[in-house]
């Protein structure tokens, strides 16, 4: 009896999984990173305290080892937590600080905006001037300004 072809084999096997109904790989949902709360950092910071305090050998590493944390973390919070108290340990937004917030932002155009004007408004003036000279020079007499009116 004559050997199959490599690419009849590879095509039968091929069949052979499609038809199986449960897959041979499972798909695993990728872990996203851990957020720790305030009310978890200070329990923790606590319990680290707790197991230096012990003085028994290792207790600080089993509680890293368990909460599967690094010693790293305890470092930051702590010195988060004596810088600016219990805020300092809040979850922060990652990335550099805006330089303006949204209050700001709407100061700044609303300056810009006021300069513009008041830019319109000094040619405004120029120009009222400017025809006032005119009609001194042409001998024109003009017409009375009341302000009452307006």
């Amino acid at each position: 009896m004559p050997k199959p072809s490599r690419h009849l084999e590879a095509e039968t096997a091929t069949e052979e999984r499609s038809r199986d109904s449960s897959p041979s790989v499972q798909v695993v949902p990728k872990r996203g990173r851990r957020r720790f709360d305030v009310a978890t950092k200070m329990r923790l910071l606590k319990a680290a305290e707790a197991a230096v305090a012990s003085g028994e050998r290792g207790a600080l590493e089993a509680l890293l080892r368990r909460e599967g944390i690094y010693n790293s973390h305890l470092s930051s919070w702590r010195h988060a937590l004596i810088a600016r108290g219990t805020d300092g340990l809040a979850a922060r937004k990652p990335g550099r600080v805006p330089k303006l917030d949204a209050k700001d932002k709407q100061l700044l155009t609303m300056a810009k905006q006021k300069a513009a004007l008041e830019r319109q408004l000094r040619i405004a003036h120029a120009l009222i001037e400017l025809q006032k000279k005119a009609h001194t020079l042409l001998g024109l007499t003009l017409p009375e300004w009341d302000e009452k009116s307006l």
